[in-house]
């Protein structure tokens, strides 16, 4: 029995290389929805090849995305139509982040990659007053309502995967992002030190292994 999940897992890995798709894509619309209409200035933190920094110049005067990797900061720079209020640069967060203030900061699928503690502090003093930050973030599973999530995953992944390369002779490929790792913080970690420096923070699991953060600074 110990061999089952281990089979499922790789089995799952295997349908997911066949049929692609953006998990973290997957929340833009997500994100848009907890923005207001219009704003002035938004950071992408982590903006990989640009898709949600593109998303956002539909309601921001200017938005800048940054990146550790050049290589793809390039290559959102060649996707992104000339004329538009979207700028990329290769910075290392938090410490290399543009100061501010921003009316609205996103984090997609990067925050794991960085020292949780400091990269939150740096989001919190380059929001403007009234200002929205959204995290779209992954964690380690840990509990029993972990697993559950994770495994009420599957179906809809293999779904999803199915349904968004249906017709195509090849498949649609996922957006060019930087090498992963696991995530190494549980959820009510994150939660628990979330809360303690940005208060009143709302933060939720979702599914596809993914949690989110929302926070209106004062």
């Amino acid at each position: 029995m110990t061999s089952l999940p281990h089979r499922l897992v790789q089995a799952l890995d295997r349908f997911n290389a066949a049929h692609p798709w953006d998990h973290n894509a997957h929340y833009h619309r997500w994100i848009l929805r907890q923005l207001p209409r219009r704003f002035g200035s938004a950071l992408d933190v982590g903006c990989g090849t640009g898709d949600l920094a593109r998303l956002l110049a539909a309601r921001a005067n200017e938005v800048h995305g940054v990146d550790s990797d050049p290589a793809i900061t390039a290559r959102a720079r060649m996707l992104t139509p000339g004329g538009t209020a979207v700028s990329f640069s290769v910075a290392d967060a938090p410490t290399g982040l543009p100061a501010g203030p921003h009316d609205v900061i996103t984090c997609v699928a990067t925050l794991h990659h960085l020292p949780f503690t400091e990269a939150l502090d740096a989001f919190r003093s380059r929001l403007a007053p009234g200002g929205t930050l959204v995290v779209v973030g992954l964690y380690r599973p840990r509990t029993a309502t972990d697993h559950l999530l994770g495994a009420a995953a599957v179906l809809p992944n293999a779904a999803l995967g199915w349904l968004s390369n249906r017709g195509r002779a090849t498949p649609r490929p996922a957006s060019m992002t930087a090498r992963t790792r696991p995530a190494g913080m549980a959820f009510s970690d994150i939660a628990a030190q979330a809360h303690t420096l940005l208060p009143g923070a709302r933060l939720r699991r979702r599914l596809f292994w993914r949690y989110t953060l929302i926070w209106r600074r004062p």
